[in-house]
């Protein structure tokens, strides 16, 4: 019986992938390198209850219950060792990835899932360094997590029934939909959703449409609610790089290969809204927010 969840991240994914746990009342321990970054992830938290509140989704009271089942740690060294399943939501770096996974190996008991929210990275890889294959397993949630319904489980090579049936229990416990992919790059939703973006930005790079342009016919014209460039910045373009890497260089398909203007952004550190910039510029939208709010203070005062 799954109880007791490790999420080692405190980041967009890691803190989403807490809240949802910890909503359905799971007892989570929350984990990250650094007592500012678990701050953060807990304000962020916070926030999203707050804005559920506001919907009338949830109480005041369950805001409390969810807050009190989230503990955090800057390590995982102790938590490791009595967890049903831990969800690994660490940077998209392969290296990383497997030192986590191989001391997590040695730390947790022998009936622990090991579960890695990797977006693009072979699952199958990840279970090689670990001495139970059988037991690890992707579960990709999407973001926002506390509100989008799908969760992408990923199958390695030696994942068996077992695990696979135990998360999409657990999946749909937690209200989403698991659907059940085989390790591929990419898997399923970034091997369809990538391509699109890096065709995009393959538009914008070759004058065929400006950013505007191109987000509004992906909007108007294919019922998207965000455009392909849009929610490339909110993804993160250093996030797509890497997946469009990862699939190139699964497949070695030049269909995969980013798009050079992509790659010199990523360069730049335009990074989409968590540089503050990326095919749209947050920072300036920011400012005039601000001035707007103090203008129409002044106003009605």
């Amino acid at each position: 019986m799954i109880q007791k969840i490790v999420v080692l991240g405190a980041g967009t994914m890691g803190n989403g992938i807490a809240h949802t746990f910890a909503q359905g009342k799971f007892e989570v321990s929350l984990v990250d390198i650094s007592d500012k970054a678990l701050e953060k992830g807990i304000k962020t938290i916070e926030a999203n209850l707050d804005r559920m509140i506001q919907k009338g989704t949830i109480s005041e009271e369950d805001k409390k219950s969810t807050l009190a089942n989230i503990t955090t740690y800057t390590t995982y060294n102790e938590v490791a060792k009595e967890a049903d399943l831990i969800v690994e939501a660490a940077t998209e770096n392969i290296e990383l990835k497997l030192k986590i996974f191989k001391e997590l190996d040695e730390l947790a008991k022998s009936e622990a899932i090991l579960a890695s929210n990797t977006s693009s990275i072979s699952i199958t890889k990840i279970a090689s360094v670990t001495n139970r294959p059988e037991k690890v397993i992707g579960m990709h949630f999407m973001n926002p997590v506390p509100i989008m319904k799908l969760v992408e489980v990923i199958r390695g090579y030696a994942t068996n029934d077992a695990t696979t049936r135990i998360i999409f229990e657990l999946s749909e416990k937690l209200g989403k939909n698991p659907v059940e992919v085989n390790d591929y790059p990419g898997f399923i939703a970034n091997r369809i959703l990538l391509p699109m973006i890096n065709e995009a930005i393959y538009s914008l790079y070759e004058g065929v449409a400006g950013v505007s342009e191109i987000d509004t016919v992906m909007k108007l014209g294919m019922a998207h609610p965000m455009g392909p460039l849009q929610l490339a910045d909110f993804i993160g373009l250093d996030v797509c790089l890497s997946i469009l890497n990862v699939m190139y260089d699964g497949f070695k398909n030049p269909k995969y290969a980013p798009c050079p203007l992509l790659v010199n952004m990523v360069t730049a550190k335009k990074l989409g809204i968590k540089s503050e910039e990326g095919f749209y510029d947050y920072s300036e939208s920011k400012k005039a927010e601000k001035v707007s709010k103090q203008f129409l203070h002044k106003i009605k005062t």
